[in-house]
């Protein structure tokens, strides 16, 4: 599967963004989707996945209730509905596929298999 990871741009606090990953090469129903990111010197994060087959859903704690993923169900989008946004949500954002029938802990990074390029997401105070 290919990912393309789009949508980020500078916002002020408090601002909103909805970052895309268009996914291409495999049906979605068969994978979590998941969105990342990477701060300057930090490590990557979980900060969201689907399971696109049931439409469940998590988030990081850090951003549990001003984000929100989503699919586009008549094409093979999934979003990041970003908001109430703060300067510590900068970061490099990806999407990332992993399968529905390996994956174990949906929220860590190494459990993903494909990625997209990232986009970047700079808030400003």
């Amino acid at each position: 599967v290919q990912l393309q990871a789009s949508g980020g741009g500078l916002v002020q606090a408090g601002g909103s963004l909805r970052l895309s990953c268009a996914a291409s090469g495999a049906t979605l129903e068969q994978w979590y989707i998941g969105w990342f990111r990477q701060a300057p010197g930090k490590e990557r994060e979980g900060v969201s996945f689907l399971e696109v087959s049931t439409g469940t859903t998590d988030y990081a704690g850090s951003v549990k209730g001003r984000f929100t993923i989503s699919r586009d169900n008549d094409r093979d989008i999934v979003y990041l509905q970003m908001n109430s946004l703060k300067p510590e949500d900068t970061a490099v954002y990806y999407c990332a596929a992993a399968n529905l029938w390996t994956i174990v802990e949906k929220l860590e990074a190494y459990e993903y298999e494909y990625w997209g390029q990232g986009t970047q997401v700079t808030v400003s105070s």
